[in-house]
């Protein structure tokens, strides 16, 4: 759509009465306006939410699995990010709760708190299986002790051996029926 010069010009103006907040306290109160549930946050830690609780977290993970390699603290960090979600989503679903709003309504959030409590907990279980399975890899393998061949007495006889049947049945296909008809007599 293409507005003319008028429509512009009059936009340009209202512009110049709308330029945002200028003390830092502005700044600080105007960065969080579009967040609305904090699920999908550019920062991890929201507002009221305590830094120093998530570095814990950090740490507590970091001593448990010792990442080596860029990948194994990334996989870490989807950790991490999945357990402070997890809370913060726990906390969400308190609220929903007690929340005074139709049960029609309240169902339907603490359905979309279900699915992001199973979104998350996946994410965390998929960043577990991965981290162990690079650290398996990383970490160089027993050396395995060599197999004893038994060799055979030298007063054997010096026959030799069976040659293999043509067919050998699998194991347990004894028990099997060969087809559904019932066996028969043959009469010919």
């Amino acid at each position: 759509m293409i507005i003319s010069d008028k429509q512009q010009e009059a936009n340009r103006r209202n512009a110049q009465h709308s330029t945002g907040p200028k003390t830092p306290d502005g700044k600080a109160a105007m960065r969080l306006n579009a967040l609305k549930y904090g699920l999908r946050a550019r920062d991890i830690i929201i507002f009221n939410e305590d830094p120093e609780e998530y570095q814990r977290l950090w740490a507590s993970l970091e001593t448990e699995w010792q990442p080596q390699t860029c990948t194994e603290r990334l996989y870490l960090e989807q950790m991490c990010t999945s357990q402070w979600l997890l809370a913060r989503i726990t906390g969400s679903e308190l609220n929903v709760y007690y929340a005074n709003i139709p049960a029609e309504n309240k169902f339907a959030l603490l359905g979309e708190v279900g699915r992001q409590r199973t979104r998350l907990e996946r994410s965390f279980t998929s960043a577990l299986h991965e981290l162990k399975q690079l650290q398996k890899e990383r970490r160089p393998q027993p050396a395995q002790p060599p197999q004893h061949v038994p060799t055979k007495p030298a007063a054997q006889s010096k026959q030799p051996p069976a040659p293999p049947p043509d067919y050998v049945m699998s194991e347990g296909a004894e028990n099997q029926p060969v087809s559904r008809a019932p066996a028969s007599p043959d009469t010919r």
